[in-house]
């Protein structure tokens, strides 16, 4: 079973007390003590970033580890080991070009295609799309070719960043993006195969949107189910 989950923004590096949507990660492999692996490309295997990714996931039921490109030998093997792939925030087109130079691309095809469960943040979101928006040149909001495990394209921090919605509007109304998936910080979309499977959020008013452009653009409000209402009950 082929599963991506899509993080618009949230997770243990914005929201380091509030573990509903990495929780929710760990619970899709089916393992019970799973093993998952961080790849902090896009931040340039930030130290900070990585020590956080311990700090946390060290607290859960799951057994932790990263990946550096630099330093890591044999790059299939250890990937294709894991039972969850989990991709940081940062420069998106670095990223990928990494990637591509070192063939992770196709080694993370390779895990989609075997199960293991793919998933991600800003960058370590919209990278799973055929494109997405992003701010990885420098200046204005962009459209960036990704990696197109799914199908058309995803704008992360679509609340968070008060440019995103007009800057993604903008690009699908030019043509220079396809239309997609638009996430507010704190919420994941969860893809089995190229289906939309479920919409989960640790932030009981975050939403997810359909965007699409047909003369003019449409978004199509997707409700996500709130991890926390269990909680609260």
């Amino acid at each position: 079973m082929k599963q991506i989950i899509a993080m618009g923004g949230g997770g243990f590096s914005m929201e380091p007390n509030n573990q509903l949507l990495d929780q929710y990660i760990l619970k899709q492999s089916g393992k019970v003590c799973p093993k998952i692996c961080f790849l902090a490309t896009a931040s340039g295997d930030s130290q900070d970033y990585i020590a956080h990714f311990y700090q946390f996931f060290e607290q859960q039921s799951c057994q932790p580890s990263h990946l550096s490109i630099m330093n890591t030998n044999d790059i299939e093997s250890f990937l294709l080991a894991q039972d969850i792939i989990y991709v940081g925030g940062g420069n998106t087109k670095n990223m990928l070009m990494l990637w591509k130079e070192h063939e992770i691309d196709k080694i993370l095809h390779k895990a989609w295609s075997q199960g293991i469960v793919l998933a991600g943040i800003s960058a370590g979101a919209i990278c799973w799309f055929e494109q997405g928006v992003t701010d990885s040149y420098g200046g204005d909001l962009a459209a960036l070719q990704c990696l197109g495990f799914l199908r058309g394209s995803n704008c992360p921090h679509y609340d968070g960043e008060v440019v995103r919605r007009r800057s993604y509007h903008q690009l699908i109304t030019r043509g220079e993006i396809q239309p997609g998936y638009a996430l507010d910080d704190g919420v994941a979309i969860h893809f089995i195969e190229q289906n939309v499977q479920a919409i989960v959020s640790s932030r009981p008013h975050a939403k997810a949107y359909q965007v699409i452009c047909d003369k003019q653009i449409t978004e199509i409000e997707l409700k996500p189910a709130y991890l926390g209402a269990e909680w609260e009950e």
